[in-house]
C-alpha cells in the first residue's frame, strides 16, 4: 500500500518471474536434459546395427539429446553433410524450447526498475500535489509522497535483480548444453561413417 498502485504491476511480474524460474530450473535438470551415458549406448548400438525404428522412436521421446541423435540416425545412410543439415534443423527447434519463458524473463527484468521508476515519478506528482494544496506544514503528507517514490523503486529493483540474474543464467546453461549435445552429435555421425565405411555392411551411402 505504501508504494501506490503501480506495486500491483510490480507484484504481478514479480509471481511471474519466481514462476519462471521455478518452472526452468525443473526442466532444464542435466539429467533430463542430458541423461547420463545415453550418447554412450545410442553409439553402440550404432556400432552393433542395433537399431528399428521403434528404438529410434523411443530415443526421440527421451530427452532433447536424445532428439538430435535420433535426427541423425534417421537419415543415417545418407551423406555426412545431409546428417549434419537434420541435426541443425532439429536442434534449432530443440534450443527454440530450452530458451522457452527466458525473453519473457529479460523483459521483466528490463521492466521492473521502469515500472518502479513510474512509482518514483508518481509519487513526486503526489508529493508536490500536497505541497500545493496543503502547503509545506503537513509533514505527514509530504512523507506518504516521498514513502510512495522509495518503496516503488527499491521493489522494482529487488524484483529486476533476480531476473537479469536467472535470465544469463539460463541462457549460459543452455549455451553449456548445446555444446555439450554437438560434441555427442558429432561422436555419433563418427561411429556413423566408420559403419559405412566397413566392408560387407550393405548400407553405402549414396
Amino acid at each position: 500500500m505504501a508504494g501506490g498502485w503501480v506495486m500491483w504491476p510490480i507484484m504481478a511480474v514479480s509471481a511471474l518471474t519466481a514462476a519462471i524460474i521455478v518452472e526452468r530450473f525443473w526442466t532444464l535438470r542435466r539429467s533430463v536434459v542430458l541423461p547420463p551415458g545415453l550418447g554412450d549406448d545410442v553409439r553402440e548400438w550404432a556400432a552393433r546395427r542395433k537399431l528399428d525404428p521403434a528404438h529410434v522412436e523411443v530415443l526421440r521421446a527421451n530427452s532433447p539429446l536424445g532428439e538430435l541423435l535420433a535426427a541423425a540416425l534417421d537419415v543415417r545412410h545418407r551423406p555426412r553433410e545431409v546428417i549434419k543439415e537434420r541435426v541443425e534443423d532439429v536442434g534449432r527447434h530443440v534450443v527454440h524450447r530450452m530458451e522457452r519463458f527466458l525473453n519473457t524473463l529479460g523483459t521483466v527484468a528490463g521492466v521492473a526498475p521502469l515500472l518502479g521508476l513510474l512509482g518514483t515519478v508518481t509519487g513526486m506528482i503526489r508529493m508536490f500535489l500536497n505541497i500545493l494544496e496543503f502547503g509545506v506544514g503537513d509533514a505527514g503528507r509530504l512523507a506518504g509522497g516521498i514513502g510512495e517514490a522509495l518503496v516503488s523503486t527499491a521493489v522494482g529493483l529487488v524484483v529486476a535483480i533476480p531476473a537479469l540474474m536467472f535470465y544469463r543464467y539460463f541462457r549460459g546453461l543452455v549455451s553449456a548444453y548445446v555444446v555439450e549435445m554437438e560434441v555427442q552429435t558429432m561422436a555419433l555421425l563418427d561411429v556413423i561413417d566408420q559403419v559405412a565405411a566397413t566392408p560387407g555392411s550393405g548400407k553405402g551411402r549414396t
